[in-house]
This record gives structure tokens, sequence and C-alpha cells, in this order.
């Protein structure tokens, strides 16, 4: 089962609950802090799985629904739009993902619906549900989830090796913004 690493970071146990009304107790098989992902297990009988869905498929104005339990209220869906891909440089407090290129969406994703599915309209995967920016910590307008390319890739690691695996180039790239250009003495193009 994925979730947001930050539902169970610091947790001594965790108990899964079902839309059937089943409950388990579960064990963590992997975590990783850079994308706010988490895999746990349990032992079960007649699970349901959801296909991943094409992330990088996704456009702009295109119809999502956001699952999961804000507020304690048990299998809420909210629907909106994909209202941006690529969002990066955004700070959640506490649980800021160092990775981030998260689907920006209009479906209502407030404290409760972390870890939860972001779907398509085909009923597939497309994103886990991240966070949102609020001054008041409820839903003021646009959430953000985790990509399902990014996540199919996590679980993959988190499942095989417990953790995720890197390749590291060994460089920063960032924007070059007319500051940089002033004091490295570049020439503009």
């Amino acid at each position: 089962i994925l979730t947001s690493n930050h539902v169970i970071q610091g947790v001594d146990k965790i108990r899964v609950s079902l839309s059937d009304g089943r409950n388990f107790d579960a064990e963590a098989i992997g975590k990783d802090k850079l994308t706010d992902l988490a895999v746990v297990k349990i032992d079960g009988e007649d699970l349901s799985v959801i296909r991943f869905g094409d992330s990088d498929a996704l456009e702009v104005g295109e119809w999502v629904l956001a699952v999961g339990h804000p507020f304690r209220q048990y299998n809420t869906v909210t629907q909106g739009i994909v209202s941006a891909k690529g969002r990066k440089h955004l700070y959640f407090g506490r649980t800021t993902p160092t990775y981030q290129n998260f689907i920006q969406t209009s479906a209502a994703i407030n404290q409760g619906n972390s870890g939860g599915a972001l779907v398509n309209l085909k009923g597939e995967l497309i994103g886990v549900n991240a966070a949102i920016i609020s001054p008041t910590r409820g839903y003021t307008g646009y959430s953000f989830a985790i990509p399902a390319d990014i996540v199919e890739k996590v679980v993959k690691d988190l499942e095989e090796y417990g953790q995720v695996q890197r390749a590291i180039m060994g460089v920063t790239i960032t924007d070059v913004a007319a500051d940089l250009v002033k004091e490295k003495g570049l020439n503009r193009i």
C-alpha cells in the first residue's frame, strides 16, 4: 500500500482501514523522505489494485478526482482539473519533499487526503495527493500531487531495495537570473 511518508513518519504502529470495513496491522517496508512517499504491507485476501496511468500524458484542463479521508471523513472524493504540471520550489513546512515536480489541481486535497489517489476519469492512478498551499490550512483553490511516473519508480525501488536508488551527477542546476548574469559577467543571448 502506497502512502505519504509524513503520514507514517514517527509512528510506532500502522493500522490500515479499507473501504470495505476491514482493518489490518501494517508494516512499513520502505520510506523515502526526499519524495515524501512510503510503502506499507498488509496480509489480506481479495485486495484491489489500482492501475498506474501515464502522468506525463496528462494535460492542463483534464478532469481528475482526489480520493482520501480529509478531516476523518472516510472515502471522500473531490473533483477538479489539472491546473498545471511540473510545479517546483514549493514549501509545505516540515513535510516539504526535496524532489518536486508536482501536478497542481483544483481538486480539494485537505488534511487527511495525503497519500490518497489522484485518478483520471479512467480510474487510473496519475498522482498521489501530497499537500495544499493555504494560509488557513484548509482548501483555498490549489492542491498538489506527486506524478505517477515518479511514484511508480519510487514504489519499485522501495519494494525491491527498501530505499530509492538515485544517480548523482555532482552538479547543481539553477535558473540564470539577472543577478547571476551580473555576478558572473555572463553574456546574454
